[in-house]
């Protein structure tokens, strides 16, 4: 495996700390709205990620922490008259749902900025002790001229930099890049006791003090959006390796930003998505669809044109995983496929399979995976079409196997293909198999397959007004009926 290392500028070897084992760490949300689409995506491509390692077979340790105290949860708090912590709760578990709804995966550790204020308070002592940090009237400071390695991971000229995103301008700092690591308290904010006394932690400070708790130092992946290299990630790397003396993290890995219709998105512009939104008018898998097509490092351009175009694309997915589901259980009654035939669909798994994997072990390239899924759909489709009126039983073997591999592999990349769920049948539909097929059970799997039945029937004596009550009762339950060279089948749309 090869992976992007942001820090290097270069892709490198992925070899672990631990064999077998990854740590990994990624920022996660400020808790004072619900996520948008951008946030989604850098969730969702580390989501896949994970899936990706622990798909090969690695143990991952996947720490995400959640901010659930900061300026603008504060802000939004004495708009609505309500705790800070009010809103911080209501919007932790906002997250939490959304990304359930998303298929993303809970982290082994979610922990907490609020739960952690000791560990703060001690890393900015020992910050403070090796001559890294300064504290003026109750609030303390980095000295970012005091780690010589500052501006490494984001490239920049200490010289050249300004004051970036987040870092508050204050002529008491000895300098204008040095950044608060711990902010004295302000009327009607929460604050918790220190040394320096009652006060708050900076925003950077809770990333570094997580992930030396949960992962030790120096941990595999640090993981985020490429919006976070500067000043955050920078300023997480400075204060870590200051504060331990050893490298804190092997592999940076960011995510491309999202576009919403080729524009920045924006409240101004009126294209400011909520996940909740989008996943109200689209199912999880076209949302991931839509996302895993482009690299998890490049620009993504986010609209509801390119998502009904992805419904196509996932429907495809989910024609040929159905109907491989279909052939496999038909009646094997034939010589089948040439033998080269049916052994070329299998050369077509295996080759998917490599192809999928070789795609993602070059830093992650669900693109490339995915056009791979996409080949092998072509190649049991083209089967399909030539040979599935006389099949035989190997041909069924390459069929399943052409089945469970698809499957499996969007499956890798949190893309789902429900099964068919029976049970779900509505039970009216026994009532219309009694009234045209004569059907006198009560079991509606039977009554669809004597319904069936009675429209072949139908259709040979050519009954057409029998033919067609059996299909348009059947449609006014809410299944499609596909004619197919093996027969009629019906899928329930629930």
């Amino acid at each position: 495996m090869r992976v992007y290392n942001t820090l290097t500028r270069s892709k490198e070897e992925f070899v672990t700390r631990e064999p077998g084992k990854v740590a990994m760490y990624v920022c996660g949300p400020t808790v004072y709205n619900h996520i948008h689409i951008g946030n989604a995506r850098t969730f969702l491509s580390f989501d896949t990620i994970r899936k990706y390692l622990e798909w090969k077979g690695f143990e991952v340790r996947f720490v995400q922490n959640v901010t659930d105290v900061d300026d603008k949860i504060i802000k939004r708090a004495n708009e609505e008259g309500r705790s800070a912590a009010e809103v911080a709760s209501e919007y932790t578990v906002a997250f939490i749902e959304a990304m359930h709804r998303l298929g993303v995966v809970d982290p082994t550790v979610r922990p907490l900025c609020t739960e952690t204020i000791p560990q703060m308070i001690d890393m900015i002592q020992r910050l403070i002790a090796g001559g890294h940090a300064y504290e003026i009237d109750g609030d303390v400071y980095f000295s970012v001229r005091s780690f010589p390695g500052y501006g490494k991971l984001s490239g920049r000229d200490i010289d050249e930099m300004r004051t970036g995103t987040r870092i508050e301008v204050d002529e008491r700092k000895a300098d204008p890049l040095d950044f608060a690591l711990w902010k004295s308290a302000k009327p009607g904010e929460p604050h918790w006791p220190s040394p320096w006394g009652e006060g708050r932690p900076g925003w950077h400070i809770e990333c570094s003090v997580m992930s030396e708790a949960e992962l030790g130092v120096a941990f595999d992946i640090h993981g985020g959006g490429a919006d976070l290299t500067f000043p955050h990630h920078e300023n997480e790397l400075a204060q870590s390796e200051a504060a331990t003396g050893h490298p804190f993290v092997k592999y940076w890995l960011h995510g491309g930003m999202l576009q919403v219709n080729e524009e920045k998105m924006s409240k101004s512009l009126g294209n400011f998505l909520l996940l909740k939104d989008v996943l109200d008018r689209y199912e999880a898998s076209v949302v991931r669809l839509l996302m895993l097509q482009t690299h998890y490092r490049s620009p993504l351009d986010f609209s509801d044109s390119r998502l009904d175009e992805t419904i196509h694309a996932y429907e495809r997915l989910e024609n040929l995983v159905r109907n491989l589901r279909w052939a496999r259980t038909l009646t094997a009654k034939g010589e089948g496929a040439p033998a080269e035939v049916c052994s070329g669909l299998k050369v077509h798994v295996d080759t998917a399979r490599q192809k999928f994997e070789a795609e993602m072990d070059d830093d992650f390239n669900t693109a490339g995976a995915l056009a791979a899924v996409f080949e092998l759909a072509k190649a049991a489709n083209v089967f399909l079409s030539e040979y599935q009126v006389d099949l035989c039983e190997d041909d069924k073997s390459a069929i399943g196997e052409a089945e469970t591999t698809a499957i499996e592999l969007l499956g890798v990349l949190g893309i789902d293909i429900p099964e068919a769920v029976e049970s779900a049948y509505p039970v009216e539909v026994v009532e219309l198999a009694a009234t045209l097929s004569g059907y006198a059970g009560d079991d509606a799997e039977a009554a669809i397959k004597a319904l069936l039945a009675a429209r072949a029937a139908a259709r040979t004596e050519k009954n057409w007004a029998l033919a067609d009550a059996v299909r348009d009762g059947l449609m006014g339950l809410n299944f499609t009926m596909e004619d197919t060279p093996q027969g009629a089948r019906v899928l329930y749309n629930g």
